[in-house]
């Protein structure tokens, strides 16, 4: 599954096109190298996601769409960190 599908339909963002923004400025890492939105995820991976105020350190546990449709968990979360106004996450 895409990595933006994957965040839009997980709920970790709300619309897969501000995915698709947020991968395009590099604030998405896969295993923490930046990835492309077309890039495959596996269960395992470890995603970290960069939001204004923190960053969201999560491990896809599964890929399976019909799952994530019913509203079904699909990562676990690893680690939260709190980034301050005067930090930039990367």
């Amino acid at each position: 599954m895409r990595v933006d599908r994957f965040l839009k339909l997980s709920r970790v963002v709300k619309r897969r096109s501000y995915a698709q923004e947020m991968i395009t400025h590099g604030a998405v890492r896969v295993g923490g190298v930046p990835v492309r939105s077309s890039r495959g995820l596996k269960p395992g991976d470890i995603i970290e996601v960069a939001f204004p105020r923190k960053i969201l350190t999560i491990k896809v546990t599964s890929v399976d769409e019909s799952l994530l449709k019913r509203g079904g968990e699909a990562f676990e979360l690893i680690g939260q960190k709190q980034v301050s106004d005067d930090q930039r996450p990367w």
